[in-house]
């Protein structure tokens, strides 16, 4: 099947992987954009699932103030090298996830850090969880996706690891 180099650009808009990427997912699911969209986060979340045990020690702390400064974000974020912390789209990554943390209030970065006695307490531990923690919200921006999918095509994108590994939610009154 001939894949149109519109349907190659779309999909790349879409999704911002490669082109050579894009032309693969379109072969593998008979040219629907859809399915080929799913088809790369999937990938982006193997590849950043490889990616986990590289170290990840340099990084961006980013800072978010809400409109009418009632509410910030500090926010820090690690990649492999100060070479990709530079990178205009892990900048970008940063700041979409800050302003998450600020629009949603999230109290953990994921499920592993909720406390046992804390989840044992909850009738739906699935929606706690997905309510509560970070990388399983969907993403404000694209509901789509969850901010641990965002995450994924990051580093697929990147090629490097990528953690969130703390923040902090400020909010005038609490």
């Amino acid at each position: 099947m001939k894949i149109s180099v519109e349907t190659i650009k779309e999909l790349r808009e879409m999704t911002c992987a490669s082109v050579a990427h894009c032309k693969k997912a379109l072969e593998e699911t008979g040219g629907d954009i859809k399915k080929a969209a799913i088809h790369l986060r999937k990938q982006g979340l193997e590849i950043a699932a490889k990616k986990q045990s590289r170290a990840a020690k340099e990084g961006r702390v980013e800072a978010y103030l809400h409109h009418g400064n009632k509410i910030g974000v500090l926010l820090e974020v690690n990649c492999e090298s100060d070479f990709v912390a530079r990178n205009s789209d892990f900048q970008q990554f940063t700041k979409d996830v800050a302003m998450q943390i600020a629009a949603t209030s999230p109290a953990y970065v994921k499920r592993e850090e909720v406390p046992a006695d804390v989840l044992e307490q909850e009738k739906n531990k699935e929606d706690f969880i997905k309510n509560n923690c970070l990388l399983e919200q969907p993403f404000v921006k694209d509901s789509s996706m969850t901010i641990n999918d965002y995450l994924g095509t990051i580093v697929a994108k990147i090629g490097e690891n990528i953690v969130v590994r703390r923040f902090i939610r400020y909010k005038i009154g609490e």
